[in-house]
């Protein structure tokens, strides 16, 4: 029997929102999953990207030898949490972990001896990685050098972002970290022109450094087939990746011949660390071992606003939890003041505002309609503008309400509409009718169809939309025998 009832009402109802992987996973084939769910640690990640409803019918199955009776576990359900139920259901169901059966419930026996093997330990499969043995020659990197390795290298990749097209000269990403920011349109070029944030960018630094690099990563899945990569190597690497410990060394030996072609990527994402690129070990960052649990993928900071500083030991640190509190006050006349000293935080800034002043920790501007407009141009829209000031907003903002100055956020709206007075459309103009009753009538059979774009009582004529033409060129032509 299961060990754990289901009537809690607090597992039952989480307010969890299911991880963006997860579709991704369950657009996959069941031979697929299988031959991922032959490692156990692709079994114990995807564990723990599931809901606690999830989790919680897995251990509830997981040590069981034989399948279970439907109806003996949905008795343990509330009728409130029936809904809860079903959807998770629906989530194991999709990922293979269950099979779709109204009688019986058991777990893929692929993935429970998965799963059985990385709680319980085991095996001689590797999966978790195989440690590298210990050079005595050289020392390996510690956690504080991985921390600022893979700080430096998230930190290009967004601050090219921000500033490229900008009339700066930013530091260039590798290539293949340029390809991924067009593919997932996160930046394009115009006319052959240098590349420059999208709206999609724009909204892509709103989001935290965790759902930041899913981002990218799916992208990367998606781009896998394309270049003739096996898709469960790759994601099993990932998984391999998200289980290691931070701070020791692996050995490449072990690895197929498709993950060590990612191990070049990733280097550039900042997800592993290699003294050379012929180097047969490797360390993961603290973004590849955080990419399956909830820790935060960069180190935080205790400078003010979120920006980097160096302690004692030489450790280059974001500020994750500062910008978590909010740096920005916005006052009523439109003036903005940043406490940061974060080059990419003051890089976003000046995407939208006009650059006052600058101080050790203190940056200065004026949000104006040309600085806006020069933002609309770039694809960022008003309520982007409003959502990053609202996300970003100092503590002592937080004490307002509304949190920001409503003639601010009226005024940003404003300047979007001045873009925004003309709309175009494809249609057909219909004049000349030889009476006003026969305009009158086919204006109203339009009106029926909903496909008026325009109408002009005086002059006999009204604009219909593309898609209505032929059934309004059928009625005239059958009223009049001519159009």
């Amino acid at each position: 029997m299961p060990v754990q009832s289901l009537k809690n009402t607090d597992v039952i109802v989480p307010q969890h929102a299911p991880h963006p992987l997860l579709p991704f996973l369950q657009s996959q084939s069941q031979t697929t999953l299988t031959r991922l769910y032959q490692r156990p640690s692709s079994c114990l990640s995807i564990f723990r990207l599931l809901g606690p409803i999830e989790r919680q019918l897995i251990m509830n199955l997981l040590w069981l030898e034989s399948a279970l009776s439907a109806a003996t576990m949905s008795a343990w359900v509330l009728p409130e949490g029936k809904n809860a139920y079903d959807s998770a259901l629906t989530v194991m169901t999709g990922l293979h972990i269950a099979p779709n059966s109204a009688v019986k419930l058991a777990l893929n026996p692929t993935f429970k001896s998965g799963l059985r093997q990385a709680i319980t330990g085991g095996g001689n499969t590797g999966s978790f990685g195989v440690p590298a043995d210990k050079d005595g020659k050289r020392q390996s990197a510690n956690i504080e050098n991985l921390d600022a390795y893979a700080l430096e290298r998230w930190e290009t990749i967004l601050h090219y972002m921000v500033s490229s097209g900008q009339g700066q000269n930013p530091t260039k990403p590798s290539q293949g970290v340029l390809y991924l920011l067009q593919r997932s349109d996160l930046m394009n070029n115009v006319h052959g022109a240098a590349l420059q944030i999208t709206s999609s960018g724009f909204q892509f630094l709103l989001h935290s450094p965790h759902d930041q690099l899913w981002n990218l990563l799916l992208q990367y899945l998606h781009m896998a087939e394309e270049r003739q990569m096996d898709l469960v190597e790759v994601l099993s690497f990932l998984f391999m990746l998200s289980t290691m410990d931070l701070g020791r060394e692996y050995s490449t030996e072990p690895l197929s011949e498709t993950q060590k072609a990612m191990l070049e990527d990733l280097r550039d994402y900042g997800l592993v660390w290699q003294r050379k690129t012929s180097s047969k070990r490797f360390s993961p960052t603290r973004l590849a071992t955080t990419l399956t649990s909830s820790s935060p993928p960069l180190p935080s900071s205790h400078s003010t606003g979120g920006s980097r500083m160096a302690d004692g030991t030489g450790a280059v640190a974001l500020s994750s939890g500062a910008a978590q509190q909010g740096f920005i006050v916005l006052e009523t006349n439109y003036r903005i003041y940043a406490y940061t000293d974060n080059p990419l935080q003051t890089a976003v800034l000046n995407l939208f505002i006009t650059m006052k002043y600058r101080f050790p920790n203190l940056v200065v501007g004026m949000l104006t309609r040309e600085s806006v407009r020069k933002a609309l141009g770039n694809g960022i829209s008003a309520d982007q503008i409003i959502s990053y000031l609202t996300t970003h907003a100092h503590p002592q903002m937080r004490k307002n309400n509304p949190l920001l100055p409503v003639t601010v956020q009226d005024q940003i709206r404003l300047w979007e509409l001045e873009r925004n007075r003309l709309k175009s459309a494809e249609g057909y103009l219909y004049k000349d009718f030889a009476s006003q009753a026969d305009y009158e009538y086919v204006l109203a059979y339009a009106k029926q169809l909903d496909v008026v774009l325009w109408e002009n009582m005086a002059k006999r004529c009204f604009f219909g939309t593309l898609d209505g033409h032929a059934n309004v060129r059928g009625f005239i032509e059958r009223r009049t025998g001519s159009v």
